[in-house]
Formats: structure tokens, C-alpha cells, sequence
């Protein structure tokens, strides 16, 4: 069974920084492309950024320079370090495996604001 938990949305100030986890088990971590996808009220669910099973990264202009992809294979763990946070990026923030039909985790919340 694919299960996807996310963790680490918090309510923090604009210019602050925030660590997602996502914890993967049920399908072989390591070699599966990870991304992370974000969905604000009243707007389609949009990506953040990739890691590939290749080793190549991939971020969303928004997202180049201020976060960064990264993963545990051992520990079947997705990261997202985000900083320098804007109200912008406030959003439930998810992790998504490339595998299969795809899979998503239930998301966590993400705010920023003064």
C-alpha cells in the first residue's frame, strides 16, 4: 500500500524559512521521480519543484532560488526547504510519487503572513 505523509507547514512570517517532509513507504523510493505540488484557495493545484529518479532537479520559476528539492533514500524521505517566504506562496503544500497512476499525500498547510 503507497501511503505519502506530509509534515512541516507551519504559520511563519513573510522572509522566513519552512523545511516540508514528505515520508514515502509502499513502492521503491529510490528509484522513483518525487514532486512537490502546491494549491491555493480558489486556485489550481500547481508545481513547485521535482526530483528525479535521474538525478536532475527541476523547480517552478517562483520556486528557483528560494527552494530546494532534496531526499533521504535511506530514510524514504522527500524534502522541500523553502526560504525567504512570501504571502504568495501561502497553500496546502503535497508531495506526489511518480509511480504508477501516481499518488498523492493528504498535503500540509503552509502560511505566511505577519
Amino acid at each position: 500500500q503507497v501511503q505519502l505523509v506530509e509534515s512541516g507547514g507551519d504559520l511563519v512570517q513573510p522572509g522566513g524559512s519552512l523545511r516540508l517532509s514528505c515520508v514515502a513507504s509502499g513502492f521503491p523510493f529510490s528509484r522513483v521521480s518525487m514532486n512537490w505540488f502546491r494549491q491555493a484557495p480558489g486556485r489550481p493545484r500547481e508545481f513547485v519543484a521535482g526530483d528525479l529518479n535521474d538525478g536532475r532537479r527541476t523547480y517552478a520559476d517562483f520556486a528557483q532560488g528560494r527552494f530546494t528539492i532534496s531526499r533521504d533514500n535511506d530514510k524514504n524521505t522527500l524534502f522541500l526547504q523553502m526560504n525567504t517566504l512570501k504571502p504568495e506562496d501561502t497553500a496546502v503544500y503535497y508531495c506526489r510519487a511518480v509511480y504508477a497512476a501516481g499518488y498523492w499525500g493528504q498535503g500540509t498547510q503552509v502560511t505566511v503572513s505577519a
